[in-house]
């Protein structure tokens, strides 16, 4: 117990190291941020995959609940599945060659290992599995709440977390929680709180890793960062986060003045009215910028 809790701190060393407190950090000037160009209250999220595409449809449709809308065609075989989760979406598609991928548990790598959902009913969820084939996941409770969890793995093999709150918590349904292995803890703060502007919420004891995460919120969608260590191999490719906003070469402007890494430059996607911007978190976590509503013939300001 004692080397286990030896190298606990070790870890929580290595991971924090030139992190400043909560206190210090919750209020940026949020002009500065991409924040005000924000106009989606909440944040999607997307995963990429290579397992059977009917199989990660019933998972992620059927058997979790979640409402499918229309497939994006994107040209080249490639095709988008999405899927309403509360007020966000959760977009499907498959793997490309530019980027790492690396299954195993959540602590295993950097990068988007788990995707959280809410539900007030766990009989119908649990019927759901059933139903459709599947195992039945096993519940725990949650210490010093009245909710309970259970971790599975999607069709792709990527955690899912599914979390069971009372009704009188119905409104947390309309979220989700996205949740990110960093290297360090300090510039991944900085990055989604002071470039992506979101709120800083205090942090959290963690009971599923007994480990502390970071949250931090826009609308409906939580942001959590946890670390495991500064030297994890990083998984670039399996998921990352959209935003809604306004002005895609505003943020173009911002991220280079701020010297953050591009991934896919300013691009008008054909057929879809959508000026688009990619950008890397510190760990190389997409975070996807998207304007809507962009006449196909504007010039893209590069």
């Amino acid at each position: 117990m004692i080397k286990l809790l030896f190298l606990f701190l070790i870890i929580a060393a290595l991971c924090l190291t030139g992190t400043t407190s909560f206190a210090q950090n919750n209020s940026p000037d949020r002009a500065d941020t991409v924040a005000p160009l924000q106009i989606q209250p909440s944040m999607n999220v997307f995963r990429r995959f290579d397992a059977d595409v009917e199989a990660m449809n019933l998972f992620y449709g059927k058997v979790l609940g979640l409402e499918q809308l229309m497939t994006f065609n994107l040209g080249g075989g490639s095709r988008v599945a999405r899927f309403q989760a509360g007020d966000s979406q959760v977009k499907l598609s498959g793997k490309v060659p530019n980027r790492s991928y690396h299954r195993g548990n959540i602590p295993d790598a950097t990068g988007l290992r788990l995707l959280t959902f809410f539900f007030t009913n766990q009989h119908d969820l649990e019927k759901s599995f059933k139903d459709h084939g599947l195992k039945v996941p096993i519940f725990k409770p949650v210490p010093e709440t009245g909710r309970s969890f259970a971790l599975v793995q999607d069709p792709d093999e990527q955690w899912v977390e599914l979390v069971i709150v009372p009704q009188a918590e119905e409104a947390a349904c309309k979220g989700i929680e996205i949740g990110l292995v960093v290297s360090d803890l300090a510039r991944s703060r900085a990055f989604y709180r002071d470039f992506v502007g979101l709120d800083e919420l205090p942090p959290e004891k963690d009971s599923l890793f007994d480990t502390i995460k970071y949250p931090f919120r826009h609308g409906s969608t939580t942001v959590s960062l946890r670390c495991f260590g500064s030297d994890l191999p990083a998984d670039t490719g399996s998921g990352g986060i959209q935003y809604v906003i306004s002005d895609a070469k505003k943020v173009d402007s911002m991220a280079k003045a701020r010297k953050i890494v591009i991934d896919q430059p300013l691009n008008i996607m054909k057929g879809f009215a959508l000026l688009t911007i990619w950008l890397d978190d510190p760990d190389g976590i997409i975070n996807y910028f998207a304007q809507v509503g962009v006449k196909e013939d504007q010039d893209q300001g590069r």
